[in-house]
């Protein structure tokens, strides 16, 4: 059978292309020898599921300990804990059916009248005492458990662990899933300074993350495929691929996946071009597979618009020096973001322009109406002077009714503007967006028919704001080799008149020519 790239659930190395993984977390398997408790946190599809079933297989290959992967997932339907950790024991019933560990028929058969804060326990310690070899448990998805769930859960393994070795109990446990165990704390506790007791999240020795893949791991997964197909992946394919994707897992293999099955059918003779990679990551943005979804689901809490906000634009310095740092950590966590360059950015730029198109698309929805291709000239290239004049007065008609239906109040001029510039050039160019953290800004650049348009985007805060612009988009000019740029100034004074607040200056900068659009 011949493999392939896999974007839906574990991969095994019998069916996929896959990146060796116990390699990337060669210290698990000392936690697991010295009978520690331990947390493997990620994001989504990042391989966690793929980790631990590798991990299982890998240690009941040897002779020192039986494994059991155990997923909850089912579980987190249940809220309240006298039904959830009853379901609890079920899942480890079930997982051990189709286990090998010997006596497994037998696990919780004496323990279906005890209460619910004792069951799990029992049942895992009744079960270890009559085992030849220590027991290791990995719980998938366990961030799904409710909280009182949760909370019974690990208090029934602290005292499993703290009674050990007197009274035999799992020999390590792994809790896996998307948050850190501080995350969990976090959430149960709120605005508790305690949990009422010893706590139950005291017995974890150390919390794991996966990482993305890295350039020479991506480059040894697509040399799996040229090895067997002999298609080939030139460098600079590979090079583009990780820089889109950051090395995210999924997005490399769902981008492969795209050019080889969908876009070149299985050609294997066609070559792979940069191309291809570029129409690959265009149609898994505006496909929203499940993946995405998941991802863009997360933007609606408020904890997450909090941090994401200021890294999509921020008019205050003040604002990256007050994120709450478990906020941070858990959008780092949801893959959302990362420190890069010492300031916080979108993990990737695939994500970078997956969040702005999401959180602009029910303005470009809205607005489709009001807008027409009257911008585009009989050469096919965009009239830009006119189409931001457009822009001014749409501005100047809809402003106020528009930010109200924003939650991300101070990027609503930025996300409005782009969702208006997103309209025009669907299906005929695309958007370059640079993020400016705690810069005051963002650099864009319109791409159609051939023909590059820079723009840079700022609040105005002052009498720097335009001479800092005008600096700034410069520079970023050079970057393109354009000498005609567009610098949009949003002036969100209340004591401002329209009238003020929409002009038109022409400014010579150094070698090139800027405009300053005021809205």
């Amino acid at each position: 059978m011949e493999k392939y790239f896999n974007t839906t659930g574990p991969c095994n190395k019998e069916d996929h292309y896959i990146v060796p993984i116990l390699e990337r977390r060669k210290e698990l398997s000392s936690l697991i020898n010295r009978g520690q408790y331990f947390v493997i946190h990620a994001a989504r599809q990042t391989g966690k599921t793929t980790l631990i079933k590798t991990l299982v297989n890998h240690i009941n290959k040897g002779d020192d300990f039986y494994a059991l992967y155990c997923s909850l997932e089912s579980v987190q339907v249940f809220v309240e804990p006298e039904i959830g950790i009853k379901q609890i024991l079920g899942n480890i019933r079930k997982a051990l059916k189709y286990s090998k560990i010997p006596g497994k028929k037998t696990f919780g058969n004496d323990t279906e009248f005890e209460t619910t804060s004792t069951l799990i326990g029992v049942a895992l310690t009744d079960f270890c005492i009559q085992l030849d070899k220590p027991l290791v448990i990995l719980f998938d998805e366990i961030d799904g458990l409710e909280d009182g769930t949760l909370i019974t859960f690990l208090r029934q393994l602290r005292d499993g662990y703290i009674n050990r070795p007197e009274i035999p109990f799992v020999h390590s446990v792994a809790l896996v899933g998307m948050r850190d165990i501080r995350d969990y704390k976090v959430k149960i506790l709120g605005n508790k300074k305690t949990i009422g007791s010893k706590s139950p999240f005291n017995i974890i020795k150390e919390a794991f993350t996966l990482i993305n893949f890295t350039i020479e791991e991506v480059t040894d997964l697509y040399k799996q495929h040229t090895e067997q197909t002999e298609q080939v992946f030139e460098k600079q394919v590979i090079e583009y691929i990780y820089e889109q994707s950051g090395g995210q897992p999924w997005l490399v293999n769902a981008i492969a996946s795209e050019i080889i099955e969908k876009l070149l059918k299985n050609d294997f003779s066609k070559p792979i071009t940069t191309k291809l990679a570029e129409q690959a990551i265009k149609n898994i943005i505006l496909r929203r597979d499940t993946h995405i979804d998941s991802l863009l689901d997360k933007l609606n809490e408020e904890r997450v618009r909090k941090i994401l906000e200021p890294v999509i634009f921020t008019t205050k310095n003040s604002d990256v020096k007050n994120f709450k740092s478990d906020d941070l950590q858990y959008c780092k966590d949801l893959g959302l973001i990362i420190n890069k360059d010492d300031s916080l950015q979108p993990a990737n730029p695939i994500y970078a322009e997956i969040i702005i198109r999401e959180l602009s698309y029910d303005t470009q929805e809205r607005i489709k109406a009001s807008i027409k291709n009257i911008w585009i000239n009989e050469n096919g290239n965009i009239e830009m002077d006119s189409l931001l004049k457009a822009f001014q007065e749409f501005w100047r008609e809809n402003s106020d009714i528009w930010l109200d239906k924003y939650d991300y109040k101070e990027a609503a001029p930025h996300l409005i503007l782009q969702a208006f510039l997103q309209r025009i050039i669907n299906g005929g160019g695309d958007v370059l967006r640079e993020y400016a953290y705690a810069r005051k800004r963002i650099d864009l650049c319109v791409r159609y028919n051939n023909k590059k348009y820079p723009l840079e985007l700022k609040i105005h805060y002052g009498k720097k704001t335009i001479p800092e612009g005008l600096e700034q988009l410069s520079e970023y000019m050079d970057g393109f080799g354009e000498k005609i740029g567009w610098l949009i100034i949003f002036d969100r004074r209340k004591l401002k008149t329209w009238d003020e607040k929409l002009y038109w200056k022409i400014e010579k900068y150094k070698d090139k020519i800027i405009n300053i659009v005021g809205c």
